[in-house]
C-alpha cells in the first residue's frame, strides 16, 4: 500500500451527472478509513487554477447520494488547456500538500490529466462520468441508465398525448457521439424508429415505413442529439413524403441530467469511488477506474477514447424490431 497518500483532491469536470455525488460520499468514506483527508476542488479544472478548495467529509456526504447534479459544480476550462493555468493548478496542489488527484468527467477530464501529468508527479484517477455511456474501458458510464430512465418516463407520457390525437412525434434525447441513450429508451418504450449516429440506414428505414402511414396509433421516433439527419430535418422529409401526417417535435435537452440518480448509478458511483482511492494506494497512476462484465476494470487514460459505434447486439436488435 502507497503510505504517501495522505491528503487526495477530487473534482468533477464537463457535463454534471447523476450519481456524482454518491461517488464523492464514497471517496471520503474510503479515505477516511484509510486516515486520509480529502479535499474537493470546485468547479473542475477552474476551482484547481484558482484554489478554491473544500474539505470533504463522509458524514456530511452521505446525505447526498441521492441528490442529482453535483456538489463540487462542473465547469470547462480554457485556461487549464494553457501551460500558463496548468501552472497554477500546479501551485494549488503544492500549497495545500495533496499528494493524489480523481477526477470524475469524461474523456477530456482525462486527456487534460494526462496533460498535466507532464509538469507534475502525482498520481491521478479518474472515474467516467457522463450520461453518454461512450466511453471505452468500461460497460457503463455513472449517469448513463439515470438519464434513460428519465428519457423512458418522458417518452411515456409523450406517447399517451401521442396516441390521444394520433400524431407523429419525433423526440430528440441526449447523445451527440452516440445513440446509447437512444437504443436504451426507444426500444423499451416500443418506438416506431430509433436514429443514431452510428447508422447511416436508420433513416432509410423510418422513410420507408412512414410514408404510407395512416394510422389511429401514435407514431413514435426517437432521435439522438448527434444523428447525422437531426430532428428538424426528419421532420421535413416526413412531411415532403407523408404532407397529412400531424408532426410534433419534442427536445429533451438538459432534462436528462438532472434528477435524483438511479438506484443503479448510486451504486455504481459508490463502487468507483471506493475503487478509485484503493487503487491510489496500490500505487496505481493515470487510469480511469470502471466496471467490465460486472468486475472492477482500470483502463489507462490512453486507451480511454469515445466510442463511436454501439455494440453488434444492440444494433442486431434495432434490426430484430425493424427500427
Amino acid at each position: 500500500m502507497n503510505q504517501s497518500i495522505k491528503h487526495i483532491g477530487v473534482f468533477t469536470s464537463g457535463g454534471d451527472s447523476p450519481g456524482m455525488n454518491a461517488a464523492l460520499y464514497a471517496i471520503a468514506k474510503t479515505a477516511e478509513v484509510n486516515a486520509i483527508k480529502v479535499s474537493g476542488i470546485r468547479k473542475g479544472y477552474e476551482g484547481l487554477i484558482d484554489n478554491d478548495l473544500v474539505l470533504l467529509k463522509s458524514i456530511e456526504l452521505q446525505k447526498l447520494t441521492q441528490k442529482g447534479g453535483t456538489i463540487l459544480k462542473t465547469a470547462r476550462s480554457k485556461r487549464f488547456m494553457e501551460l500558463d493555468g496548468r501552472k497554477k493548478a500546479l501551485q494549488t496542489l503544492k500549497a495545500n500538500n495533496i499528494d493524489a488527484l480523481i477526477a470524475i468527467g469524461g474523456d477530456g477530464t482525462f486527456k487534460g490529466l494526462l496533460t498535466f501529468s507532464e509538469i507534475c508527479d502525482i498520481p491521478f484517477m479518474g472515474i467516467p462520468g457522463t450520461i453518454d455511456n461512450d466511453l471505452s474501458g468500461t460497460d457503463y458510464t455513472l449517469g448513463f441508465d439515470s438519464a434513460v430512465n428519465t428519457a423512458i418516463s418522458n417518452l411515456d407520457k409523450i406517447r399517451d398525448t401521442a396516441e390521444s390525437h394520433n400524431r407523429v412525434f419525433i423526440v430528440e434525447v441526449m447523445g451527440r457521439d452516440s445513440g446509447y441513450i437512444a437504443i436504451h429508451s426507444g426500444l423499451t418504450v416500443g418506438a416506431d424508429a430509433i436514429l443514431i449516429p452510428e447508422s447511416s440506414k436508420d433513416f432509410i428505414y423510418l422513410l420507408d415505413k412512414i410514408k404510407n402511414y395512416d394510422s389511429e396509433d401514435a407514431f413514435l421516433i426517437v432521435v439522438s442529439e448527434g444523428d447525422e439527419i437531426g430532428a428538424d430535418l426528419v421532420a421535413s422529409n416526413i412531411k415532403k413524403i407523408n404532407p397529412h401526417v400531424d408532426l410534433r417535435i419534442t427536445r429533451l435537452g438538459h432534462v436528462q441530467r438532472g434528477g435524483n440518480p438511479s438506484a443503479f448509478d448510486r451504486m455504481l458511483g459508490i463502487r468507483l469511488g471506493v475503487a478509485s482511492v484503493n487503487a491510489l494506494l496500490k500505487g496505481k497512476n493515470n487510469m480511469m477506474t470502471g466496471v467490465l462484465y460486472n468486475q472492477v476494470h482500470l483502463t489507462p487514460f490512453q486507451e480511454v477514447v469515445k466510442q463511436h459505434q454501439v455494440n453488434d447486439e444492440l444494433i442486431s436488435l434495432l434490426e430484430l424490431f425493424g427500427i
